[in-house]
């Protein structure tokens, strides 16, 4: 019976008739998520500008987390679990899946579900028309290439409901491919393998922490901070503990159990604040209650009283003598060894020094023939996942604490946990289901310390879901400001080069040391420089913490040093292209001493980035073209372990800890098992990271899994398949070495021996199974990092655009990355990750930064922050790969998907310069900004005509 303040809601869902008691502001995001169980559709940003949630009402897509559920009354719904007809899948989600239009899949149920809708209405869109009908759901992993080319399929009935869709053609992934012949052929590697996870995405099946409950499972809410630093006088919580359904109200003084502080770097980040809050929007105290709304009620009444103390909250405040101290006392360091030398500078807001001279450092600049110099910025900008971060957490009662935990780090953030409650590691479980993207934010510990505690404290489960405004407040990426001289001899030689860089770490360290190091040890790009000066600072601000964010740290020193080259270029007479391939690094030549030698060719890069953009024929009429190149290093020393299991069937496990948050890692770790096993990629099952379970991986970051964990997963299976053969050799009495793997089989000269026979005969009975180990562990060495990256990471962008001069507004007509991958394990999605990060790269050249005033975050959600959509994407958008077969992950596989990111704001800048003569230094290029520039250079202009005609008239002369 409905209660009193209750309706009852009569509709059709998915096709049968639902009747469920409402209240009159309950949205129907949540009563089909929480009532009828549909977790297909997404609770992302809560605003009606994301789409994660779209659903289909009477045909027409609407947003979920803004529609009152009482409006679906007599209504017909139709979810992402009802657009497939049994195991059928429905055009549009089959489209989706053969052409890579999914990635983390968090937006996916939406996109399908307004796509559907569209081709419905109109079965042969136009692209115009694509992009309007798209303009309410946002993708930040794909690029939205993958999922306009869906969109824009024709269909041959009006009906598109079960009929086949035919995607408009895409230029093919393989369109700049130079693989070196291989000793055998390759079956699946090189491949575009379908990704194995793909059916759950389209069809809701896939389940992401803010899906999971157990039972008995309570919510947590936290209360921020109002100030940007302030010290806590007083903290009443009485009302809160008594309010309905409340189950505790915890502050830091209820934390004296447990080592209250964590970070990966510094340990100076508690989990409440303790005494003083250094930021707007630190965590401040914790409601857990049987409901989110119970706790976000009972948040309202807990009563603080705060002083408020003096903040800095941008860099030059932070570095002025006599600022304000965001922390007075110097933390702990955290657990990296390469952080193990940590310098922070007492008594100021630097936590972090990094510096490094070779050859004769600034003294260099006297023999160089021309300089160049200039101060470049770079904004904060917010990682936007579409998921945002949420754990669960539960304690057994043996003491053990299972964390389920969107993070890129699992092995890491057991042991925080393990420090901070003071168990062994081997107490401290942690599972990662997929994750609804990453993309450097969800590493290292965030929520997992306070959902840990929580869980302790209570006796229950406990989760905790952040919204997208709290995702702005929790993890962002480091803004810098970068002071960069190149000096040229007059032939075009680089001679010397230095860089001075400060990095916003905001309020605590994260892992901003690492950042600054790595980002600052190759400012110098793929350039050969014979004299160097690097420095670099991170530096405490009272703002939201900075964290690792695609590209980690490279990207602001590279807005800056590509940029200078164009304008050596200019000065030198030079071609800005010219002048790069002639002070280009060589492959086999040294970066660094003790350093891995270049193990790529930038020139070839080079060459296929101008090519793609037509860098030598004509541009249209109010066009510019520009280019910028890239190089990073990868995290060293590092660890990757894997384990391969044959079971009887000739089935296999591939047991790795490596994240699956939209990258296809899970797809590429079974491709190469597949490979080296000779079964079917089907027969090969990945499973999810599980401390308890997979072995050691350092992190899924710094585009190293398919390199490092792809290596392991290789030797693993090379492990088993020595395995078969030595069975079979013996079997057979023959040399192993006479003998193939080939469909799941052991192939002599006369014998074919399946899998299954072999296990028989090695167990002497049809069970038991073949486990191999492959372990990737490179150690220190005598880099200035003290470990010698795995491999280089290296990619070109060239863009095309144009600016209305009447509005400041810059378009991107072209753009063309390549990015040297060494090989494509799968070149589809290669070529998602390539666009993706592209989009990224044009979202914080073009769109995004956190803007702050008096301390106050003034843009924390989708409406004031604008990440791009489908109709951003340049017209034309082309992704190619170098692949020569020379990377040192499995068969000559290196990194990629974070690279092309970082070109494409040099690259606008440099096709803006060359277009309108100005020279942008500073990042976003919003309208506004460009106007304004623009606006200057004519007041300029015209005072230099001015001058010049005064001094031409008459009156002038003698």
């Amino acid at each position: 019976m409905p209660t009193p303040s209750s309706s009852s809601l009569a509709c059709t869902v998915n096709g049968r008739a639902v009747a469920v008691d409402v209240m009159p502001h309950s949205l129907l995001l949540d009563v089909l998520r929480e009532q009828l169980g549909l977790k297909g559709a997404k609770r992302s940003c809560d605003i009606q500008v994301c789409g994660a949630c779209t659903v289909l009402v009477d045909g027409a897509p609407v947003s979920a987390c803004t529609y009152l559920a009482v409006e679906a009354e007599g209504r017909e719904i139709r979810t992402v679990e009802g657009l497939a007809d049994g195991e059928t899948l429905h055009a549009v989600q089959a489209a989706f899946v053969e052409h890579g239009a999914i990635q983390c899949g968090f937006c996916t149920s939406g996109m399908l579900l307004s796509a559907a809708a569209l081709l419905e209405e109109n079965p042969s869109p136009t692209r115009e028309q694509i992009l309007h009908y798209l303009r309410g759901n946002l993708c930040r992993c794909t690029g939205y290439h993958a999922i306009t080319s869906c969109a824009r399929g024709q269909v041959s009935h009006s009906n598109i409901g079960r009929e086949t869709i035919v995607p408009a053609e895409r230029e093919p992934v393989s369109n700049c491919r130079n693989v070196r012949p291989d000793p055998e052929p390759l079956r699946v590697i090189g491949q575009s393998v379908r990704r194995v996870d793909a059916p759950e995405k389209v069809t809701g099946r896939a389940r992401y922490v803010t899906d999971m409950e157990l039972p008995g499972t309570l919510h947590a809410k936290l209360l921020r901070s109002p100030y940007p630093h302030a010290k806590i006088l007083r903290v009443d919580v009485a009302r809160a503990r008594a309010a309905p359904g409340v189950r505790a109200v915890v502050t830091s003084a209820d934390l004296d159990w447990c080592d209250p502080y964590y970070g990966p770097a510094f340990r100076d980040r508690p989990i409440l604040a303790i005494e003083v809050a250094r930021y707007e929007g630190e965590p401040v105290a914790a409601v857990v209650a049987e409901s989110e709304s119970a706790a976000a009620q009972a948040l309202e009444l807990i009563e603080i009283a705060y002083e408020e103390l003096p903040a800095v909250t941008t860099l030059e405040e932070a570095l002025a003598p006599g600022a304000p101290l965001v922390h007075t006392a110097e933390p702990l360091a955290g657990h990296f060894a390469d952080l193990s030398t940590l310098k922070p500078r007492p008594g100021t807001n630097i936590c972090h020094q990094f510096h490094l001279e070779r050859g004769q450092g600034a003294h260099a600049f006297a023999g160089a023939d021309i300089v160049v110099e200039d101060v470049y910025t770079f904004p904060r900008v917010q990682h936007y996942s579409m998921e945002p971060h949420a754990a669960l957490a539960a304690w057994d009662e043996q003491g053990t604490l299972t964390v389920w935990a969107s993070t890129q780090n699992p092995y890491s953030v057991r042991v925080e946990l393990a420090k901070m409650f003071r168990v062994p590691m081997s107490r401290i479980r942690i599972i990662v289901p997929p994750l609804g993207g990453g993309f450097g934010g969800k590493t290292y510990a965030k929520l997992e310390p306070i959902v840990g505690a929580l869980a302790r404290m209570v006796g229950r489960p406990v989760r905790l879901a952040l919204s997208v405004e709290e995702a702005f407040r929790t993890v962002r990426r480091c803004d810098a400001s970068a002071r960069v001289r190149l000096g040229f001899k007059r032939d075009g030689r680089l001679w010397a080069a230095e860089c001075r860089a400060d990095f916003d770490v905001g309020a605590y360290a994260d892992i901003g040391p690492r950042i600054i190091q790595k980002g600052t040890y190759t400012a110098t790009g793929p350039y050969r420089v014979p004299n160097i000066v690097l420095d670099a600072k991170a530096v405490y601000t009272n703002t939201t913490p900075g964290g690792a964010f695609r590209g980690f740290g490279v990207p602001q020193l590279a807005w800056a040093l590509e940029s200078l080259v164009d304008e050596a270029a200019r000065d030198l007479g030079h071609d800005p292209v010219d002048l790069r391939r002639q002070n280009l690094l060589g492959q086999g030549e040294e970066f660094a001493p003790g350093d891995t030698p270049i193990d790529g060719k930038f020139e070839e890069s080079l060459n296929r980035a101008a090519e793609a953009i037509r860098w030598t024929q004509q541009t249209l009429p109010g066009r510019g073209r520009g280019l910028a190149m890239m190089m990073k290093a990868s995290v060293a020393p590092t660890v990757s372990e894997a384990i391969v299991r044959l079971h009887a069937d000739a089935s296999v496990t591939v047991l790795a800890s490596t994240v699956e948050m939209g990258q296809g890692a899970r797809t590429v770790m079974a491709q190469i098992a597949a490979e080296v096993l000779a079964v079917p990629v089907e027969r090969v099952f990945v499973a999810m990271p599980d401390t308890a379970i997979t072995p050691y991986d350092q992190t899924t970051s710094s585009s190293r899994s398919t390199t490092m964990t792809g290596k392991a997963v290789q030797e693993a299976a090379a492990d088993v398949r020595e395995q078969l053969l030595r069975i079979a050799g013996r079997r057979l009495g023959v040399d192993a070495t006479a003998l193939r793997l080939e469909d799941a089989a052991v192939i002599s000269a006369g014998a074919r021996l399946p899998y299954p026979e072999l296990l028989v005969e090695r167990f002497g009975m049809s069970g038991g199974e073949l486990i191999g180990r492959g372990i990737v562990a490179p150690g220190r060495s005598a880099a200035p990092l003290g470990g010698s990256t795995p491999f280089w990471e290296m990619a070109v962008g060239a863009a095309e655009v144009s600016v209305d001069e009447e509005t400041g507004a810059v378009t991107v007509h072209s753009y063309a990355s390549v990015a040297d991958v060494g090989r494509c394990i799968n070149p589809q999605q290669c070529e998602g990750q390539d666009e993706g990060a592209v989009m990224q790269g044009i979202g914080h050249t073009l769109l995004e930064e956190m803007l702050y005033e008096g301390g106050q975050l003034l843009n924390p959600n989708l409406v004031d922050y604008r990440v791009p959509r489908a109709e951003d994407v340049p017209g034309e958008l082309q992704c190619r790969f170098v692949e020569n077969g020379d990377g040192a992950g499995p068969f000559g596989a290196k990194g990629a998907g974070e690279g092309s990111l970082v070109p494409v704001s040099p690259a606008v800048g440099n096709a803006l310069a060359r277009l309108t003569g100005v020279r942008f230094r500073e990042l976003p290029l919003t309208p506004e900004r460009v106007w304004r520039a623009l606006r200057q250079r004519q007041i300029t202009r015209s005072r230099l005509s001015s001058a010049r005609s005064d001094s031409e008239s008459p009156a002038s002369l003698p």
